[in-house]
């Protein structure tokens, strides 16, 4: 007979997929007629537009789609090809014709009868997007990773508040059961005292054509382009059928991999440590940059940070893709350590170190030592961390609510800066020091002036 316990440790050790099922759907209420003092009424619907709809867009969108209390009604891109697939997707979901199209965000945030929306644009646009739709007076839920520069994710921290805004953050982990219980059980002492944090992620890949190519039909580039520097457009830079899409890699368009990916984890090791994080940071690190094509952000990384609680953390960055034309191949360094220590590992992961044992936690499972943790009944725990069913579903419940999602914006902001302070760290053959409460490098101006480095192309601005 199978017992409670067992079951228990095979759900958990198991990757957790998000599923959904669609339902009847019933008409649309307008957001102006639903009494919007900042609070959608209940037994309406939530009308939700989507700004950025590639393939991580629709992927997004389709969680939203198989929500019987929302709707989509609006969807804009500025790649035709992606604006007509998705306006047919959710034309055909709903089987009517009323989806809306855009290719300017800024006429779909005009929509007063749209109450929140979905950002997955490219990186670059994630900010200033979110902070249109804030002062729009929609709530949003925004793909990660945040900024391309620390300033950028205060000025959106800062207008979130401002506007009270519901803002929901694409680290998606925190909405798993596996990466809660993780956190929960290093949150509640069950590995004794936490000493260290072990951190892995992909990295970004080398490489990228430097051909300049005709912009394909359909795609507004300048406008894609928008606050980034005025570039050609290269084979494979943005993407669509068949494409590499190496703006990822691109450090005028992204913060590269060490953010892009590396958010992930390191917002699980955030979550986990909790206030133990928090107090000066020291920080320092190296990393591995390639000449050729136009990728030039960092293809492996190892950080290494001392928090004010006597906490240390190592990230690294794991292999992406090798180019075997490099000159040097990226090195990942303590992979097989880790492999050994943690009986398995995938090319991503937390894994929190305690005085009494460990606990590693990807998304293809949980390991535990001692193994019998995996018993442990989060009920009966002291510390309580947000249960977030779905992380779309989380989302919705909070605009009704006004409450904060699983991943509100300060917390959000907190674990975007551990990406960014180790992409800085990589730039300075030296120690650096960080301040997270007047987040800054105290006394030290050069470090101080990457946190402003990032400047928008005319005429956008923050």
């Amino acid at each position: 007979m199978q017992t409670i316990a067992s079951t228990r440790r095979q759900f958990l050790k198991q990757a957790t997929t998000l599923a959904f099922s669609a339902a009847a759907l019933p008409a649309l209420a307008p957001a102006s007629a639903l009494g919007r003092a900042g609070k959608v009424a209940p037994g309406s619907r939530i009308a939700v537009g989507c700004i950025g709809v590639g393939p991580q867009g629709q992927g997004d969108m389709g969680n939203f789609l198989n929500q019987k209390d929302a709707q989509v009604v609006a969807v804009c891109d500025v790649m035709q090809g992606h604006l007509e697939q998705a306006r047919d997707r959710v034309n055909q979901h709903y089987k009517n014709k009323d989806c809306a199209t855009f290719t300017d965000y800024r006429e779909l945030l005009a929509r007063k009868d749209i109450d929140a929306v979905l950002i997955a644009t490219p990186d670059h646009w994630h900010v200033l997007t979110a902070i249109a739709a804030v002062r729009a007076g929609k709530d949003i839920y925004l793909e990660k990773p945040m900024g391309l520069n620390l300033t950028e994710d205060w000025a959106l921290r800062k207008e979130v508040h401002r506007h009270k805004r519901v803002f929901q953050f694409g680290t998606q982990q925190r909405s798993s059961r596996i990466f809660r219980l993780a956190c929960a059980l290093v949150r509640n002492g069950c590995i004794g005292k936490l000493k260290h944090i072990n951190v892995w992620a992909p990295a970004s890949a080398p490489g990228g054509s430097t051909q300049v190519v005709p912009v394909p039909p359909g795609l507004d580039f300048d406008f894609w382009l928008g606050p980034a520097p005025a570039r050609p457009h290269t084979q494979d830079l943005v993407g669509g059928p068949g494409a590499k899409k190496s703006w990822w890699y691109v450090r005028d368009l992204a913060v590269g991999f060490i953010a892009g990916w590396g958010i992930h984890p390191l917002d699980i090791a955030a979550w986990g440590a909790g206030d133990l994080l928090s107090g000066p940071v020291e920080v320092d690190g190296r990393g591995t940059f390639h000449a050729e094509g136009i990728c030039d952000t960092a293809t492996a990384w190892n950080v290494n940070m001392k928090f004010g609680s006597g906490v240390t953390m190592r990230f690294e960055g794991a292999p992406n893709h090798p180019n075997p034309e490099a000159p040097s191949c990226d090195i990942w360094e303590h992979e097989q350590e880790w492999k050994k220590r943690y009986r398995r590992i995938t090319d991503h992961g937390t894994a929190f170190e305690g005085t009494d044992g460990w606990v590693h936690v990807d998304r293809s499972g949980i390991n535990l030592q001692p193994e019998n943790l995996i018993d442990q009944s989060e009920d009966a725990f002291k510390v309580q961390l947000t249960r977030s069913p779905d992380h779309t579903r989380n989302f919705l419940d909070c605009v009704r609510s006004r409450a904060q999602t699983v991943c509100p914006i300060d917390e959000s902001v907190q674990s975007d800066a551990l990406c960014h302070l180790s992409e800085i760290a990589l730039h300075f053959n030296r120690k650096l020091v960080w301040d997270p409460k007047k987040e800054c490098f105290p006394g030290d101006e050069e470090a101080n002036l990457r946190l402003l480095s990032r400047k928008m192309r005319g005429p956008w601005k923050l």
